[in-house]
């Protein structure tokens, strides 16, 4: 009989890792809590790359350039299977005021990064875009974080797995070192394995299962607005502050960085800090007002490095969380990895860095 994964999170994570198990030949159902793909992945802007990647360490690069290398096909095949367009773009993203621009520069050469120093004629930003020492990254692409949610969820579907909506794992039933069920309000799902996706959740554990290490909710707020398409045809970066244009004319602008708890209240404050440093970038934004404003819950992670394992507990328990501010952009990469371990094989990437133990021994800033 062919072995069943019951995978408990629907996000982007979840579903990567269910896509990459049906290819292999496995059963998978998908217990989302809520709205599959509703948090953090339907939440964010869809950068697919580190924000500047020079500043992260090698696991993260590691991670992110293999699926930055993957994405334009992993998104091709995710579109054939489901019928349904994921906005995949590679419109470039120009740092503003990068320090030390040299440096740099050498690192992305190193890595295999395309950046040239200056503000290209092509891109017609304003002045103000342009100022300092700007980096330009013309490879960089993004994906529109809800229609690539929507794509994979109906691949997923089309090869077979069932995504279960509204069915909260409320907890598990064991058989020695093997996990034999998850609990739903509903009823008891039988799987053969069990991957944890849990996204900011993962720190909370499930009924009967050691939480995931080190693993916190961090609170983003984002803004929304409506332009003619063309006005911003790449992202803009500066100082934590980045605008992200969709081929439809929509902006987003985001995002800040607060250790809130499972809090995604906004505020006016925020809001208009926000919409101030945008304009001083695109002159268009000061007239106008957002359409939207709204918070996600990163799964915050020390130094943005994710558990991608076996749980301790258990031999058939996985969790592939923790990506903080870079699911979307690890998702080919991170779903591979896990794939290749949940059936014991040797993976392309090492899996050191992403281990239990590994993450047991980060810490945050603060020293938790």
């Amino acid at each position: 009989m062919t072995a069943h994964t019951a995978v408990v999170g629907g996000g982007v994570s979840g579903l990567s890792a269910a896509l990459a198990l049906l290819r292999r030949g496995r059963r998978v159902t998908v217990l989302e809590r809520g709205r599959a793909g509703g948090e953090s992945s339907w939440a964010g802007g869809g950068i697919l790359s580190p924000l500047l990647p020079w500043n992260y360490s090698e696991p993260v690069n590691t991670l992110a350039l293999r699926a930055m290398a993957a994405y334009a096909g992993w998104v091709a095949e995710i579109e054939a299977a489901s019928g349904l367009d994921a906005e995949y773009w590679r419109c470039g993203m120009l740092a503003l005021d990068v320090p030390a621009p040299q440096q740099a520069l050498a690192w992305c050469a190193a890595h295999g990064m395309a950046a040239t120093h200056g503000c290209p004629d092509a891109l017609r930003l304003p002045a103000a875009a342009c100022a300092g020492t700007p980096l330009w990254l013309p490879e960089v692409a993004q994906a529109r974080n809800p229609r690539l949610v929507a794509a994979l969820r109906t691949a997923v579907e089309k090869l077979g797995g069932a995504v279960r909506e509204h069915c909260e794992a409320i907890g598990v039933q064991t058989q020695g070192r093997r996990l034999t069920a998850v609990q739903t309000a509903t009823g008891s799902v039988e799987a053969d394995s069990v991957l944890l996706a849990t996204g900011a959740w993962a720190g909370l554990g499930l009924a009967g299962l050691t939480p995931a290490p080190q693993i916190r909710p961090i609170r983003g707020q984002m803004l929304l607005f409506k332009l003619e398409p063309g006005v911003l045809d790449t992202i803009l970066y500066r100082s934590g502050l980045y605008l992200i244009p969709r081929r439809d004319g929509h902006v987003l602008v985001g995002s800040t960085l607060e250790d809130a708890g499972f809090d995604k209240t906004t505020d006016a404050a925020t809001c208009q800090r926000l919409h101030d440093e945008a304009a001083s970038l695109l002159p268009a934004l000061a007239g106008l007002q957002p359409v939207r404003h709204w918070a996600g819950l990163r799964p915050g992670s020390p130094d943005n490095v994710p558990v991608i394992d076996r749980h301790p507990d258990f031999d058939n328990v996985f969790v592939n969380a923790g990506h903080y501010r870079y699911g979307v952009t690890m998702a080919p990469a991170s779903a591979e990895l896990l794939a290749a371990l949940m059936d014991g094989e040797t993976p392309a990437l090492d899996p050191a860095p992403y281990r239990w133990q590994a993450a047991l021994e980060r810490r945050w800033p603060d020293g938790s």
